[in-house]
């Protein structure tokens, strides 16, 4: 779902702390190049690592990050996760979140709020099994704080299939933790927790130049790091202009 519900940002690219994933540097080499703004190079990077594997939902769901986003990968991506049963539960959950956003862009909010459901349920049981998983707070939070944001009418759609209300607090909270805490998805975690800081500022006149002080400061950092992308470059001269 994108903002107000599920979609803060552009690059939305999860990866578990547990389940092997410190242990596979093709991953966080491909997710390095996409963040680097090296979109093109990136596809095929994580294109080859789905072929190589055709049990791996992983970089396939990447591979339609890349593309921002390609509903046939996405559809690939959590055929394979459910046929790896419970072990690949948080890939389930990051290919129905890409596919949430994706359908809600498109207009289909019934069907991206189900998919929503269906990402929540499945990072809480990953986080059921593995409390260490520091990312899986990535998904729960955005989801927390969109809903919390939504429209009216979204979230009339949301309360009917079972997704809450949200709370942007706790959403923020889960955020600043990936921010600090996490492991492939730090990057992610860092320009998602800024992108909400920023519509907060919108909503808290009293507190608006220090939390577009603080959204500045965490993409700056980003900024420096991947100076090619131009997701953080337009943000910075754009959205939140050095005062």
């Amino acid at each position: 779902m994108p903002a107000p519900l599920l979609a803060v940002a552009v690059l939305l690219l999860q990866a578990p702390a547990g389940g092997g994933a410190r242990a596979r540097p093709d991953l966080r080499a491909g997710l390095d190049t996409l963040y680097a703004g090296e979109f093109a190079t990136a596809a095929a990077r994580f294109a080859a690592l789905g072929a190589r594997d055709t049990s791996d939902p992983a970089p396939v769901i990447f591979e339609a990050g890349a593309f921002i986003w390609w509903d046939s990968l996405l559809a690939l991506a959590i055929a394979r996760a459910r046929a790896g049963g419970p072990a690949l539960d948080f890939w389930l959950g990051t290919a129905l979140g890409y596919r949430a956003r994706e359908r809600e862009l498109h207009g289909h909010a019934w069907s991206a709020a189900k998919d929503g459901k269906a990402m929540r349920d499945a990072y809480r049981r990953v986080l059921a099994g593995d409390s260490t998983c520091v990312d899986c707070y990535l998904g729960l939070g955005v989801y927390n704080y969109g809903l919390a944001r939504a429209s009216t009418l979204a979230r009339i759609v949301a309360r009917l299939v079972g997704l809450g209300s949200g709370n942007a607090e706790e959403g923020v909270r889960y955020m600043r933790r990936v921010a600090r805490d996490g492991d492939l998805a730090k990057v992610e975690g860092t320009w998602v927790l800024a992108a909400a800081l920023v519509r907060e500022a919108a909503r808290d006149r009293a507190g608006r130049a220090v939390l577009r002080h603080e959204a500045r400061a965490y993409v700056q950092r980003l900024a420096e790091r991947f100076p090619a992308n131009p997701v953080f470059q337009r943000f910075l001269t754009k959205d939140v202009p050095e005062s």
